[in-house]
């Protein structure tokens, strides 16, 4: 899969000139993209200390926090944009940073590695964990707190009082739509709260 590819595919469901908040922004590539693309402007929240540097690097304005802390900093509806970015197996509690990204920005964008991709699958009936490159890591040195599937978010977004406008899985840096749950690697998904 085009990391970089993905990174696109999800960046052009921001809208033009949106204020949007990056949780895990990693280096700071999606949101200076999207700075120098789609006239956006906003915050990336991370935690690791050489992320943060890279951030500042690239121009981009970075805030250095754990997200198991929250979003308290920020007020209801402060950003048109909220991204979960492969972020969301690393969190404990899922449900409630659903729900803080759903209070604080407008539109929510989330992506994370689908467990429920054929090759998994296989490697399971196997006996063994799989790794591939959107779940990379042995099964006992995995920064991976827990694995989801595309099917298992849409259950959650409904739990979580979010409405789906729009999902779909990616492989090999494609959109997938049919059947995304077996045939993609990372699943996507744009919610609003309801």
């Amino acid at each position: 899969m085009s990391e970089r590819r993905e990174l696109k595919l999800i960046g052009e469901m921001v809208p033009l000139g949106s204020r949007v908040l990056d949780l895990g922004c990693g280096n700071g590539e999606l949101l200076q993209w999207l700075q120098q693309q789609r006239g956006c402007s906003g915050y990336g929240i991370e935690i690791d200390d050489t992320q943060v540097h890279a951030c500042m690097q690239r121009g981009v304005n970075v805030i250095q926090r754990n997200l198991e802390e929250g979003l308290a900093l920020f007020d209801d509806r402060s950003f048109d944009v909220v991204l979960q970015l492969q972020t969301l197996q690393h969190l404990r509690n899922t449900s409630n940073m659903l729900r803080e990204t759903a209070r604080v920005g407008r539109i929510g964008i989330v992506s994370f590695p689908n467990f429920a991709h054929w090759p998994n699958r296989l490697r399971v009936a196997g006996g063994r964990m799989p790794v591939t490159k959107a779940l990379p890591y042995e099964w006992h040195d995995t920064p991976n707190i827990r694995v989801g599937t595309y099917a298992d978010f849409e259950v959650l977004a409904r739990k979580s009082g979010l409405q789906v406008v729009d999902s779909f899985g990616i492989q090999d840096g494609r959109v997938v739509r049919r059947w995304p749950n077996l045939r993609a690697s990372v699943a996507v998904f744009k919610f609003e709260r309801q």
